[in-house]
């Protein structure tokens, strides 16, 4: 039996090989095709990307068609250089660049040679395309941004570099991809499936047909569309409400987590990376590295929060009976811990909860933390649990939104201490300034505007998320998977009572708008740079948190102001205004509004960067102006579309009268 089992396995290994040969050499003829592609000319069909449209079905970005020019460097024989580059506007030294850069590519594939030519370059160099050998044109389609805002949110497409073509053998060279914000995260949904067609040639390089009758050709299949959450009245208002100013604008849905709008200011017309000077303008944005248009401030930037984190503070210490709401500490217009003394704005006396919100208490929040560390039997388990609390919050950790970016800020726990005092002897004197939303926490105004939401919900929230609808897709399931904080329901009442008369009789008493119940909380934030080693103190930030109305919240929102000076300034006017804008679609506070669109903090970043920050704001001014002319362009598009349509009614009226009679 052992004898015969070496010659059993050897026949049949070899019968199985026969097979696999026969199906591969007879039946199944795709390695032909691929042994046989020097003699097959391969053409791709590129389809459309998906279209994008807001919460409210607004076109945002459609697309254009574009014409690239791809070279065969073999095929290239014997035509006119010279004619070649008067007619695409090139030099010698360029034609040869770009010839070498093919031939390293592959002798034999086509690839870009010239990308993106407009209608009239296509239409010359098509009239005169059969005296130039190895080249063709290929057509595709770029992006068509129907407004020009909300960059930060749409990315943009590029073409793929050989990192990507290694990693991914779907792109070959020429093709487009997403970079940055959806176009790169709904890439493989909004890119559709290339169409391949393979042509034959015969031994004299000519075109005789399709390959095999087309059985291997494939159709384009368009990308599918997508819906997004962003309002996209209210993002345009909140990129105009932040003209020269930097920092950023967080508006979410409580209910149901989807972002409804997310400025980064200063920002740029989405429009100037399409087309022949992308490259240039996108050099120009990347290299500004004092105004950042290209780095999305409500998503990277990482900030103290300041008296907003006051909110977290006394619903931890209420969770863990620390207090109560009515528990009373003493405040003498400030708070003195060991040596040091930390300034309080409120009007002193004994202070309770609710007069602790909305005056904002230095001194009531710092006992009330010191008090909920010191319960524990080491400062260390009192961090932790104070730690963890926030933590079900969202905080210190990556939001996991559907966005390609972000940071996940800072909730210091015990090892950050024990690191920091690496001798021991730490207590809550040490780390008291937490309580106010300094020391070494660090949130983003995504986190910021995502603890509101929670806060307006009394205790969960969905994962922020900006895809509201996919054609033909399924929505990730975890954008519909409620979280639900550590703390109790119960204990979020007096914190929005509180917070309810911030605008009443508070920190932001006078920005409130009439018929709508807003609660908020202002914040002013220390603000301190490092150079050369030295801290020098600058101006403060200016936050503001709310969500409205009170008893049905429909949107929560964090402004952030760098450099904004106080919360009430900058932030808390911009605030009342998007909600207003949100729930009324009108703005009433016209006073507020006239402020904000045309006040500047220039003066401020001028201070901190004075040699630089002009050709920043310059850029910035070129921005804003391309936006107005294209929005100008725009509104005269669609009036001229309205009055073609209103034609088209008139005389379908008199023809219909016509038939009547």
């Amino acid at each position: 039996m052992r004898k015969a089992l070496l010659p059993t396995l050897v026949i049949v290994a070899g019968i199985l090989l026969l097979i696999r040969l026969f199906y591969l050499q007879i039946i199944d003829d795709t390695l032909k095709l691929k042994s046989e592609n020097i003699s097959i000319k391969i053409n791709y069909t590129y389809p459309e990307r998906g279209y994008i449209y807001d919460r409210n079905g607004e076109l945002l970005v459609a697309n254009q068609p574009s014409y690239d020019i791809m070279v065969v460097p073999r095929d290239v024989k014997n035509i006119n250089v010279d004619e070649f580059c008067k007619l695409l506007g090139i030099t010698k030294e360029e034609y040869n660049k770009k010839m070498e850069k093919a031939k390293v590519y592959s002798p034999m594939l086509p690839s870009v040679f010239l990308s993106q030519l407009n209608k009239s370059e296509y239409a010359a160099f098509q009239e005169k395309e059969r005296r130039f050998s190895g080249f063709y044109i290929q057509k595709r389609s770029l992006r068509d941004y129907q407004v020009a805002n909300g960059a930060n949110i749409f990315g943009f497409i590029n073409q793929v570099n050989e990192k990507i073509i290694e990693n991914n053998p779907y792109y070959k060279s020429g093709d487009l991809i997403g970079k940055q914000g959806v176009e790169e995260y709904y890439e493989e949904i909004l890119r559709g499936q290339k169409g391949v067609k393979y042509i034959q040639k015969d031994k004299f390089n000519r075109e005789i047909g399709s390959y095999k009758e087309g059985k291997y050709d494939t159709i384009a299949k368009q990308g599918k569309d997508i819906t997004l959450t962003i309002d996209a009245e209210l993002q345009k208002y909140g990129e105009e409400l932040m003209v020269n100013k930097w920092g950023g604008i967080v508006a979410i849905e409580p209910k149901t987590g989807e972002i409804l709008a997310l400025v980064t200011a200063p920002s740029y017309d989405p429009a100037i990376l399409v087309g022949r000077q992308r490259s240039r303008n996108y050099t120009s944005l990347y290299h500004d590295s004092i105004a950042k248009p290209l780095y999305d401030r409500g998503l990277l930037a990482e900030y103290t929060p300041g008296s907003p984190f006051k909110i977290l503070t006394g619903l931890i210490a209420l969770q863990e009976g620390a207090i109560n709401d009515s528990t009373t500490f003493f405040c003498r217009r400030g708070f003195r811990y060991g040596r040091k003394f930390m300034r309080c704005h409120c009007s002193g006396g004994g202070v309770r909860l609710h007069r602790a919100i909305y005056q904002s208490c230095n001194s009531y929040f710092s006992q009330s933390y010191m008090r909920l560390i010191n319960k524990f039997k080491t400062p260390s388990e009192g961090v932790d649990a104070w730690s963890n609390h926030l933590k079900s919050f969202g905080l210190g950790n990556f939001m996991g939104y559907d966005l390609p970016t972000g940071k996940k800020g800072n909730i210091p726990t015990s090892k950050t201490y024990n690191k920091l005092y690496p001798n021991g002897g730490w207590k809550s004197t040490n780390i008291v300034s937490n309580a106010i939303g300094q020391g070494e926490v660090l949130l983003t105004p995504m986190q910021l505007a995502n603890f509101m939401a929670a806060v307006s919900n009394k205790g969960y929230y969905y994962t922020p998320h900006i895809i509201k609808k996919i054609n033909g897709g399924v929505i990730d399931k975890k954008f519909r998977t409620k979280h639900v904080t550590t703390i109790d329901r119960k204990y979020f009442t007096p914190i929005i009572e509180g917070m309810f008369d911030v605008y009443n009789k508070g920190t932001a008493a006078g920005l409130g708008v009439k018929g709508i119940e807003i609660c908020g909380k202002t914040g002013t934030a220390e603000n301190y740079l490092r150079v050369n080693g030295k801290r020098i103190k600058l101006q403060d930030h200016s936050i503001f948190v709310a969500f409205a109305p009170k008893d049905n919240p429909k949107i929560a929102i964090a402004v952030f102001v760098e450099n904004g000076y106080w919360g009430a300034r900058w932030a808390g006017p911009i605030t009342t205004l998007m909600i207003e804008k949100y729930l009324n679609k009108k703005i009433t506070r016209v006073e507020f509004e006239k402020r904000m669109l045309n006040g500047s903090l220039k003066g401020q970043y001028q201070k901190l960067y004075p040699r630089k920050v002009q050709d920043s704001i310059a850029r910035v001014k070129d921005s804003i102006d391309r936006i107005k002319k294209k929005e100008d362009s725009i509104k005269k598009a669609k009036k001229e579309n309205k009055d073609i349509l209103s034609d088209k009614n008139k005389t379908k009226k008199k023809d219909t009268v016509k038939l009547k009679t």
